[in-house]
């Protein structure tokens, strides 16, 4: 019977040491809006040539329920990117929107602007952002339509000073399409989901997985993403989630999170 007592109390003590020193990623069983449906409260925009918080040019506006993105008083885009940023750092978490492109691309974007957007993740903050930054350090979900037989697929992962690994092998370009190929005209609205598990992320667009890499990593031959490297550290771990401004007018809806404990 001692015996008996003695290897139960082991048994406790490994189980309540694995709970102690793993992640617990259970969720938390609700999504939470980040977009209100009525205004910008919790966000904060920033534009290449502008300070943080200045929202040059209304791009992000908010009507009937719906965030949009809109160029109709620029003279020309000027690759004046940007991103909304929401204010604060999230680790662990599924990540649910939905958007659709609309309009026309404005006048001076890049060749490569036509329905091209993104929710960028793991990025630096806004504040860290330098006043003329084309593009934050992050991992983004780039979006993209195909709207006049373009039959481009949404969802592919782009890298911005970090560096992924695809299918075990390191990212050899800046972007890499997702693994199951989904085009969407621009006009329709599509779900996307990014899922983040520790040192797992996958893409998911109307529910089905398109997309899934490991260990994100600061690229150290990057200008910008090597300065966020600490020592030997290099891991991606956290950072701030923000919906891009790249040339073409797009709408968001239903922007919601679950994050893991």
């Amino acid at each position: 019977m001692k015996r008996l007592l003695l290897l139960t109390l082991c048994i406790g003590s490994v189980l309540a040491f694995l709970a102690a020193s793993s992640p617990d990623l259970s969720p938390q069983n609700r999504w939470t809006p980040l977009f209100t449906g009525k205004d910008l409260t919790g966000w904060t925009p920033k534009f290449a040539g502008y300070p943080a918080g200045e929202n040059f040019g209304n791009t992000f506006r908010v009507r009937n329920k719906i965030l949009s993105t809109r160029y109709d008083q620029y003279d020309s885009f000027n690759n004046r990117f940007g991103a909304l940023y929401f204010n604060k750092d999230f680790t662990n978490y599924s990540l649910r929107f939905q958007y659709r492109f609309t309009g026309k691309t404005t006048a001076g974007a890049p060749s490569w602007g036509f329905e091209d957007g993104g929710i960028q993740y793991h990025g630096q903050a806004p504040n860290s952002v330098a006043l003329n930054q084309l593009f934050p350090v992050c991992l983004e979900y780039n979006i993209l339509g195909s709207t006049g037989g373009k039959g481009r697929a949404t969802g592919e992962i782009c890298a911005s000073g970090m560096n992924v690994n695809v299918n075990g092998q390191p990212n050899t370009s800046y972007c890499t399409p997702p693994t199951v190929a989904r085009p969407f005209e621009g006009g329709k609205w599509v779900t996307a989901q990014i899922d983040v598990r520790s040192d797992t992320i996958t893409h998911y667009v109307n529910g089905e997985q398109i997309l899934q890499f490991t260990s994100p990593r600061y690229n150290p031959n990057h200008p910008l993403g090597k300065a966020f490297i600490n020592g030997r550290n290099d891991k991606v771990t956290h950072g701030y989630i923000s919906i891009q401004s790249n040339s073409h007018p797009m709408d968001f809806r239903k922007i919601e999170i679950m994050e893991y404990r």
